[in-house]
């Protein structure tokens, strides 16, 4: 299916093209599963979310290939978009899906 037949189908909310994007299914046509997983943490960042939520998306663009430089790229990236207060609260919550605590170094750095 053309991408053209996809965004039609999308736009006038295709039941069954609707479950297929529910289900993660849908934009494997034409992105790698790296790029697919960094697009998703992308899109958290913007909208915000639980811890839970950025570590399972961190856990799965790190088991498609991304390294955390990449994840802390795309949220920089993203920041003229979103603004820097989101960007701010997606920071710790992406940290922390990394296996890292901001407020902790925070503190450190406040003791220098």
């Amino acid at each position: 299916m053309d991408h053209a037949e996809r965004l039609t189908l999308l736009a006038m909310s295709d039941p069954a093209h609707g479950e297929r994007c529910l289900s993660g299914l849908a934009g494997s046509e034409a992105l790698d599963p790296k790029t697919r997983s960094l697009v998703r943490l992308a899109a958290m960042m913007a909208v915000g979310g639980a811890v839970p939520s950025y570590g399972a998306l961190a856990d799965a663009a790190i088991s498609s290939g991304a390294r955390p430089a990449e994840i802390v790229d795309v949220l920089e990236s993203i920041v003229p978009v979103i603004g820097l207060p989101c960007a701010v609260a997606a920071a710790h919550r992406v940290s922390l899906a990394l296996g890292y605590d901001t407020e902790t170094d925070w503190d450190r750095r406040l003791e220098i």
